[in-house]
């Protein structure tokens, strides 16, 4: 069984990493960039919409 994955991008150091929804919190949550330590919703750290949508239902 293969694994999904999201792509997320900071928006303010632009760092760009993988992961799974499992280790993610809920979109509505703040998360932070561990690059920059930047803090927003987890949502605004999703690349695409695609990203966001996989997030939301496999979270």
């Amino acid at each position: 069984m293969e694994e999904a994955y999201v792509r997320l991008l900071c928006p303010e150091c632009k760092k760009d990493w993988e992961s799974t929804p499992r280790d993610l919190p809920a979109p509505t949550e703040n998360y932070h960039c561990p690059k920059c330590h930047a803090s927003r919703r987890l949502s605004e750290f999703m690349r695409t919409e695609h990203d966001l949508r996989t997030l939301k239902n496999l979270s």
